[in-house]
């Protein structure tokens, strides 16, 4: 056999493989979305998206926990992205090739890989009892900010690598300063690739659990947060919640179900934003 069937032989193994590895995913994820459908969706209603629970939360909505859920996110968004875009910059347009700027990138990639309940130690430790910010939404959006900030780094950096050189070239030919060239050419052309990796962090730190476990999430709350030093209901937990630690499971568990298809709509439709505004912007760009 020639060394060209050879190689045939191999792409043609590889590629089953991806296709059969691909089937699997699939596979699996249409057995949860059944699962969760067929036994969550009977809950669904304005009154459960609506409601406060009740009676010991064995009836009723989960109102409190969609609230908590949007006001802990939007704080890890204004905690993660500023930071995190400008620390990409940083990295990507300013910083030489040295010894020093390759230490801080393998950390910022090693961070992406520490398990989540090390941030929520650290969280508590920090913002908790150092800062004294207390159990409280502003205590669980810094940490789960701490939590995506390596995340929004690493794909920003990347985003801003793909615009070519030559436009940066081009701009600074006509006159423009760094600044001028990063802010209006770089920046834009980098748009939607940091703006899918950004809601795609928001995402997963909107579906996180044990990061807010100890920094300010609370078991049941008779009213909504009114304020960032206000403990608050959350969709994960309170799915843990009712899957694991509730009186009544059994009574409960058609709640969890629903619980968690509104978790897995709010994080679709989170990354379903992502993967719109990219398209949008990469027809805009062409």
């Amino acid at each position: 056999m020639s060394d060209f069937s050879i190689k045939k032989v191999i792409q043609a193994m590889g590629i089953g493989s991806l296709i059969l590895c691909s089937l699997v995913v699939v596979g699996c994820l249409a057995i949860i979305l059944f699962e969760l459908l067929n036994n969550g969706l009977g809950v669904l209603s304005t009154n459960f998206l609506s409601a406060y629970p009740k009676k010991g939360m064995t009836s009723g909505g989960i109102l409190p926990t969609i609230v908590g859920t949007i006001c802990v996110t939007m704080v890890t968004a204004f905690c993660s992205l500023p930071f995190g875009i400008a620390c990409a910059v940083y990295l990507n347009e300013y910083a030489q090739d040295s010894w020093v700027n390759r230490l801080i990138r393998a950390a910022i990639r090693n961070l992406a890989g520490v398990p989540s309940i090390i941030y929520g130690l650290f969280g508590v430790a920090l913002f908790v009892q150092a800062l004294q910010f207390g159990t409280s939404i502003l205590s669980a959006g810094m940490t789960l900010g701490l939590l995506t900030l390596p995340y929004i780094i690493t794909t920003t950096e990347e985003a801003l690598k793909n615009v070519p050189m030559g436009i940066r070239e081009g701009a600074l030919a006509l006159g423009a300063t760094r600044w001028e060239t990063i802010r209006t050419v770089v920046l834009p052309a980098a748009l939607s690739g940091i703006m899918t990796g950004s809601i795609l962090g928001l995402s997963r730190a909107a579906g996180e659990t044990a990061p807010i476990l100890f920094t300010g999430v609370a078991f049941y709350l008779r009213y909504l947060p009114s304020s960032p030093f206000d403990e608050f209901m959350a969709l994960p937990y309170h799915v843990y919640i009712l899957s694991t630690q509730h009186h009544s499971i059994e009574e409960v568990r058609p709640l969890a179900y629903g619980t968690a298809l509104v978790l897995l709509a709010v994080v679709f439709l989170m990354n379903l934003a992502a993967f719109i505004v990219r398209a949008k912007y990469r027809v805009k760009l062409s």
